[in-house]
C-alpha cells in the first residue's frame, strides 16, 4: 500500500479528476502487485540456479546422502548480510569491485565481509554434515581416491 502511495505521489500530474482517480489508484495497485509478483518468481528462479551450483559442488551423490534441502536450510540460516553477499557472487557472478560499489564499501571491506561469510557457511554446512564432492573424493590422507 505504501508503494502504491509513493507512486501516486510522485505522478501526481497524472492524476485525473473525480471518480477516476480511485480508478488510476487501482490501477498503480494492481501494476505495484505485479512488480512484487515478478520479484518474487525472479527470486525464485535465482534459488533454483543456486540450488543447480550447490548440488554440482555439494552433489547428491550415492555415498554422500546429504540433500539439496539440507543445503539450502544451511543457507537460510545465515545472516541477511551474509547470504546477500554469496548471493551477489553465486547468483549475479559479480566481482569484489562490483559488489564494493553495490554495498557503498571497499573493495578490501569485500575482501573480508566474503571471506568470513564463505567460512561461516563452510562452517555451516560442516555442522550439517555436508561435505563437498571434492572432498567426498578425496580419502583419509587427503589424496584423491
Amino acid at each position: 500500500m505504501a508503494e502504491t502511495f509513493t507512486v501516486a505521489w510522485r505522478r501526481m500530474g497524472e492524476l485525473p479528476p473525480g471518480q477516476e482517480a480511485r480508478l488510476w489508484l487501482y490501477g498503480v495497485a494492481r501494476k505495484v502487485l505485479a512488480d512484487h509478483r515478478r520479484s518474487t518468481v525472479r527470486q525464485r528462479l535465482r534459488s533454483v540456479e543456486l540450488d543447480a551450483e550447490m548440488a554440482d559442488l555439494y552433489g547428491d551423490s550415492p555415498d554422500s546422502g546429504v540433500g539439496l534441502s539440507v543445503i539450502a536450510a544451511v543457507f537460510r540460516s545465515l545472516s541477511d548480510d551474509d547470504r546477500e553477499l554469496l548471493s551477489l557472487v553465486a547468483w549475479e557472478g559479480l566481482g569484489r569491485e562490483e559488489i564494493a560499489t553495490t554495498l557503498g564499501v571497499s573493495r578490501n571491506a569485500v575482501r573480508i565481509r566474503l571471506y568470513r561469510a564463505r567460512r561461516r557457511f563452510s562452517r555451516a554446512l560442516d555442522e550439517a554434515g555436508v561435505r563437498s564432492a571434492s572432498e567426498s573424493r578425496m580419502g583419509a590422507t587427503g589424496r584423491s581416491l
